[in-house]
């Protein structure tokens, strides 16, 4: 097949294929007579394995790891799941940075209600956006 059909069945642009190429995701097709990319069917199926493992947040060169251990007859599901579990860890830290980001927020935003808009004189600074200090040392 072609790369325009490969693209539509694997959801993904030609660019994207050419790049996986590029990388060693995805080998190197045979060529027509004519020059064209001839893919073989089964690429398909790689190709969406590498979007799907894309979608779950591993990044290009972990998807590779796991395709060479494939590529060499090994089981992956040990060294898949310590990617996963990885990425997992670091979606929670950034869950809590978030949450404690969202909690300074809503005290920023709980400050700005109760402030006077015209008791705001200096020219440099909205009174909405302090330092904690600034407003611990408010009268």
């Amino acid at each position: 097949m072609r790369i325009g059909q490969l693209a539509d069945l694997g959801g993904v642009s030609t660019k994207t294929i050419r790049y996986y190429e590029s990388i060693g995701l995805l080998d190197e097709p045979g060529r027509t007579a004519s020059g064209y990319r001839d893919y073989e069917p089964n690429t398909v199926e790689r190709l969406r394995f590498i979007r799907d493992a894309q979608a779950t947040g591993l990044t290009l060169s972990e998807i590779a790891s796991v395709l060479e251990l494939k590529g060499a007859g090994q089981r992956s599901c040990a060294h898949t799941t310590s990617l996963l579990e990885r990425h997992l860890d670091s979606l929670d830290q950034q869950i809590e940075r978030l949450q404690a980001a969202r909690s300074s927020l809503v005290e920023l935003a709980e400050r700005a209600r109760s402030l006077d808009p015209g008791t705001c004189t200096d020219p440099n600074r909205c009174q909405v956006i302090t330092t904690a200090a600034e407003v611990q040392q408010a009268p």
